[in-house]
């Protein structure tokens, strides 16, 4: 291939991207693939001889760009799936050409990666020592980084060395989480030897918080029966109802019992950058460890992570291993970020970042973020008004949990003449109806036993009469499915 060849494809690919992200607002949110196209994909052979690139361009505008998820909509509040932020989606081509493993070395990408690392941890107000935080895949991966390291920690206090001689033997180590801690938690205390029994569900308090003393007696009870207690986890922000715990008493409680406080800030700690609920986050400089995602709330495109540990040192002597062939005596006091985690070649996540953050500025960021969670509680507004939905929870962050009331005949169930059977029932079933119009895009939950909606907003651009048409499509998509035969 000549340069020039690659410059016109590069050219028809700018265009490309440009015209589908120009055409999304106008285009259905979601819409089910076509059997026939989802099966051309799935079956799609292996080829024998290559392709031009025009050729995969035309396939890939043919074949994959009309079957989005729908999180580039406006009128997308699934899940926590974001727009991509324009400048990290050039950011990203100029990455891949570099294409470099960020593990170390002296190179432009693990040197942006320790600034962005510190940008991120300044906007959130979390104390960086140098060395304290890599980018990783996603909280998920975060998680257990950080939790491999609260891990370490404890066996140490306790004259263990978890990395030599594992955890047999050691007194069972016992973590706290609530009902609504997101399940990547579990899964780190599966994967590093922890075990789900050991995670406490601590009880929370009527507004859905960790209840401080609750968390106090689940902690004696455990200790007066022989095992370990060392982690707490509480949260920036749940996803299912974007509830962010009080960081205070529970750092207070973790300072006096010798806890590492984990804050999972996956998809809510940025919105410490909205001066309306700033006070929220009070307390949270206080956790040892943050995980976050910049490819939520910031725009970031996937993937993009980050986990952030008080304590550089404890940190790296859970990970730090290098062999003969990995020796960089250039490398200086921090070493390579591969000491820090448990990837060793690292994809180049650092640019889009950078170019995300340095596009918006701190102060473009927080106007973002302080406007989406406005308009969360102008949503919030609009379901209380509305006889046939109910807000289930306070707005507090970006996410609205709420639900069709089902109402029934005066009586049945509850005094307002809900039917609790069948609400349940039908808002189980309202996600995907709703999301089948392709108008708006919403998803589902549970909260309390109760099925629910639950919409987040993470983009600016999104609009009062986009809530307006979200509330009507629920409303909409209910009326039909209580019709249906």
């Amino acid at each position: 291939m000549t340069s020039e060849d690659f410059r016109a494809a590069a050219h028809t690919a700018a265009d490309l991207v440009s015209d589908y992200l120009a055409e999304l607002p106008a285009r259905p949110v979601w819409q089910p693939m076509d059997d026939t196209a989802r099966q051309a994909l799935l079956d799609a052979p292996l080829p024998k001889d290559g392709r031009p690139l025009t050729e995969l361009l035309a396939a890939i505008e043919r074949d994959v760009l009309p079957y989005p998820m729908g999180n580039g909509n406006p009128r997308f509040f699934g899940w926590v799936n974001s727009a991509p932020a324009p400048a990290g989606v050039l950011a990203t081509l100029a990455a891949s050409a570099m294409n470099p493993s960020s593990a170390g070395g002296d190179h432009a990408d693990v040197h942006l990666e320790r600034a962005v690392v510190r940008w991120i941890a300044e906007l959130v107000g979390f104390p960086h020592p140098a060395g304290g935080g890599l980018l990783t895949s996603g909280t998920s991966m975060a998680t257990i980084v950080c939790l491999a390291a609260a891990r370490n920690r404890a066996a140490r206090l306790a004259g263990w060395d978890v990395r030599e001689d594992g955890l047999a033997g050691l007194p069972p180590l016992v973590g706290y989480v609530t009902g609504e801690t997101h399940s990547c938690v579990r899964k780190a205390a599966e994967l590093l030897g922890l075990g789900s029994r050991r995670l406490r569900t601590v009880a929370t308090g009527p507004d859905g918080l960790l209840d401080p003393a609750e968390l106090r007696a689940a902690i004696e009870r455990d200790r007066a029966a022989g095992l370990l207690p060392f982690l707490v986890v509480a949260s920036a922000g749940t996803v299912g109802t974007g509830a962010v715990d009080a960081f205070e008493p529970i750092a207070d409680l973790c300072a006096e019992q010798r806890l590492w406080l984990h804050v999972d800030g996956a998809y809510g700690a940025f919105g410490v950058l909205d001066p309306q609920i700033a006070h929220r986050y009070a307390g949270l400089e206080r956790a040892d460890s943050l995980a976050l995602d910049p490819h939520k709330w910031l725009g970031v495109p996937v993937d993009c992570g980050c986990a952030l540990v008080r304590d550089t040192e404890e940190l790296r002597g859970t990970f730090s291993l290098v062999p003969s062939y990995l020796r960089d005596e250039a490398a200086g006091a921090l070493g390579w970020f591969s000491e820090y985690g448990t990837e060793q070649t690292r994809p180049f996540r650092a640019l889009k970042v950078w170019a995300t953050i340095a596009h918006r500025g701190r102060d473009g960021l927080a106007r973002d973020i302080a406007r989406c969670t406005a308009l969360a509680r102008r949503l919030g507004e609009l379901v209380e008004a509305d006889e046939e939905l109910e807000l289930l929870a306070e707005v507090q962050t970006s996410i609205v949990a709420f639900r069709h009331r089902a109402t029934g005949p005066a009586g049945a169930g509850r005094p307002d003449g809900t039917d609790e059977a069948a609400a349940d029932a039908l808002n189980r079933e309202l996600p995907v109806a709703v999301q089948r119009r392709g108008r708006v895009f919403v998803t589902g939950a549970r909260l309390a036993g109760r099925e629910m909606l639950r919409a987040c907003l993470l983009n600016a651009d999104t609009t009062e009469a986009d809530l307006e048409l979200l509330v009507a499509e629920v409303k909409a998509a209910a009326r039909e499915l209580r019709q249906a035969p």
